[in-house]
């Protein structure tokens, strides 16, 4: 079975809310079996919204709506899911009375008249009790199909597709398992990881592949469906496998762990150290490393040189050596590498120096120019890039090819 969430409200179409329950729902649904195939986000809007029900559940066997079941003339869920069902609505004067009961409870005053608008149920509909707020969800069967009406408050949805929703999806869903993989790749364009492995994956419609890019890291997400666990791992081991084979050791990651995750996990098992010494990056490698909880084993600190005078200052690169080679160069981010290797006592250390942007470009070494060091037991190497885009992705990017570089190095 296939899903469709529609999330109500106009103030999810401003930049100050953002629909966060439909992350909650796919999660809870993949876990059962099912696919969310669609998410629309539709204001109150009566006519729009009704429209937006018929479509879904044209589409799919199950259509969830979180919002507007509060009592104001702008929560308009249930009038357009009664107007796309061609149902009428019934009220239910005990919904009214349990409502009119936590108004007493939580001492609020008598409750207003327009909280009647919630005791209205669509008819042949099932009411799912709210304890935490006012407002009922309804659970909708027609034709095979399933509407799920849930209020928008988290504190309030959660609990009730927990507790009301889950119990019935399972009894009526049949035997269905998701399962995924998820592979990293660093350091390459999103059109060449495509253009080595589009070949093997549409040759395949389950498991489904899907490419994410961003700065320095490509992930491919496969998912399959099938009537058992042990079928769809089956069915992925099988795609991942070619996947495997043509990107071989630039796949830095088969669990969808981050790059600086897989490196620490190689330094642990090793019984290894790191530390670092950065100029354009500022801090950011650092940064990443020791953002993985348990960093403590094996990161042991770090050089903050943003000038010449703290290069020679703190990690001896000597004033000669800048003067006739730059900042910039490939024997400045060796002895940056090789002198935080000394000073701190650590097996390997990254270096970073360049010229991040926007301004300071000459024509030897342009703006995006970063030259990476990594110093270790056998010796210190570096690499130049030139990395495009403005001075937030030129760090972002230099961080992931030093933190890959060591990678490679110790595999």
């Amino acid at each position: 079975m296939n899903a469709e969430i529609i999330a109500v409200g106009s103030e999810l179409l401003t930049p100050q809310r953002m629909d966060t329950n439909s992350l909650y729902l796919t999660d809870e649904l993949n876990a059962l079996g099912v696919e969310v195939v669609a998410k629309l986000i539709v204001g109150d809007d009566r006519a729009r919204l009704a429209e937006a029900v018929r479509g879904a559940l044209a589409r799919s066997e199950i259509l969830i709506l979180t919002g507007g079941l509060g009592p104001t003339e702008d929560d308009v869920t249930r009038d357009a899911v009664a107007q796309a069902l061609a149902r009428e609505q019934v009220f239910h004067q005990d919904i009214c009375d349990a409502i009119e009961q936590r108004f007493r409870r939580r001492r609020a005053g008598p409750m207003p008249e327009i909280n009647r608008r919630q005791a209205y149920v669509i008819a042949g509909a099932e009411a799912l009790p709210n304890p935490n707020g006012t407002a009922p969800g309804q659970w909708i069967a027609q034709d095979g199909r399933v509407a799920i009406l849930l209020p928008g408050p988290p504190n309030e949805m959660k609990p009730m597709f927990a507790a009301e929703c889950l119990p019935r999806l399972e009894r009526v869903l049949p035997a269905q398992v998701i399962r995924s993989r998820v592979f990293r790749i660093a350091n390459m364009a999103e059109s060449e990881v495509d253009q080595r492995v589009a070949p093997v994956y549409t040759r395949y419609t389950n498991p489904v592949t899907t490419i994410l890019a961003a700065a320095g890291d490509i992930q491919l997400h496969l998912r399959a469906r099938s009537a058992t666990a042990e079928e769809a791992e089956r069915l992925l081991s099988e795609l991942a496998a070619q996947i495997e084979s043509i990107l071989g050791s630039r796949i830095y990651s088969r669990n969808g762990d981050p790059l600086e995750a897989v490196l620490g996990e190689s330094l642990r098992g090793r019984g290894e150290t790191v530390s670092v010494a950065e100029s354009c990056t500022g801090g950011l490698l650092a940064e990443r490393i020791t953002s993985v909880r348990g960093s403590s084993d094996y990161f042991l600190g770090g050089f903050l040189v943003y000038t010449n005078r703290m290069k020679t200052a703190l990690l001896g690169v000597s004033e000669d050596l800048l003067r006739r080679h730059t900042e910039v160069s490939e024997e400045a981010a060796q002895e940056m590498a090789r002198g935080a290797r000394e000073r701190t006592g650590s097996t390997w250390a990254l270096s970073t120096t360049g010229l991040a942007g926007p301004a300071g470009g000459t024509d030897a070494a342009p703006v995006g120019t970063v030259i990476l060091g990594v110093a270790g037991p056998d010796g210190a190497t570096t690499r130049r890039e030139r990395f495009p885009g403005d001075r937030a992705r030129v760090r972002i990017l230099a961080t992931q090819v030093a933190l890959d570089l060591l990678r490679l190095r110790l595999s």
